[in-house]
């Protein structure tokens, strides 16, 4: 039985992890602000929620709270927030405002590091445990992306991953840093990848396939340990 952790599981990709990732008799803890659909499952997997916004100063001690002193096999961070009509056409840096600069840097980077470190104690009790965030080929070289924070905050994800696996190195804990390209998120995870492709002409990564590679790494022993992961879609030039 593994016990997971899995952020911004409400919806999209974070709903998928939740569906697609745990067996039978395991459990997981849902972090997000709204309530998750999932919880209504009758699947022979715990789900329990924590009610946590990530963009709060006390949102690494709401979920310390939330899993008490319980092991945690598997981390998933999968939080990310981006500019106001970021992947608009019409999107210019020029009118970015402070506020929100701050706003982005601060979920997708500080509440990152604050929100892993609080979970850190439950993970070490795990004889394999792994921590597993999703970023974006949107922080890699070369992809042609202009969002400069959005952009920022995936380069820094990337950072946050190598250090802390040195830093956990000790510990037997694998950390991966998992980089998709654009998903076809709004097709629920039980909808199949069938439906995503034809929806997107096969345009973006059905949600599954990011599930898939993640339930791999999760199986893996504790020898492995797999350190990124760039999956863009094939039609993408510029990933």
């Amino acid at each position: 039985m593994r016990s997971y952790l899995i952020f911004g599981a409400s919806k999209g990709l974070g709903d998928a992890f939740v569906k697609g990732l745990p067996e039978h008799g395991d459990q997981v803890w849902i972090v997000s602000r709204s309530r998750p659909g999932s919880l209504d499952l009758n699947d022979g997997i715990k789900r329990i929620w924590i009610t946590a916004d990530l963009a709060q100063p006390d949102a690494a001690q709401v979920i310390s709270k939330g899993i008490q002193t319980e092991k945690i096999d598997v981390l998933v961070y999968n939080v990310g927030i981006w500019e106001k009509e970021g992947f608009e056409a019409q999107y210019t840096f020029d009118k970015d405002e402070a506020s929100d600069i701050a706003n982005i840097i601060n979920v997708n980077i500080t509440s990152t590091i604050t929100c892993i470190q609080a979970a850190l104690p439950n993970l070490r009790k795990s004889e394999a445990g792994k921590i597993i965030l999703i970023g974006s080929t949107a922080g890699l070289d070369h992809t042609n992306n202009n969002q400069v924070s959005f952009v920022a905050s995936k380069f820094g994800l990337r950072g946050i991953t190598h250090a802390l696996r040195e830093h956990v190195r000790k510990d037997g804990i694998a950390v991966t840093c998992v980089n998709p390209g654009e998903l076809a998120a709004e097709i629920p995870y039980e909808d199949g990848a069938d439906k995503a492709i034809a929806e997107y002409s096969g345009t973006r990564i059905p949600v599954q396939d990011i599930v898939s590679i993640v339930k791999c790494v999760v199986n893996l022993s504790r020898v492995s340990c797999v350190k990124e992961i760039h999956i863009p879609a094939m039609t993408d030039l510029n990933a």
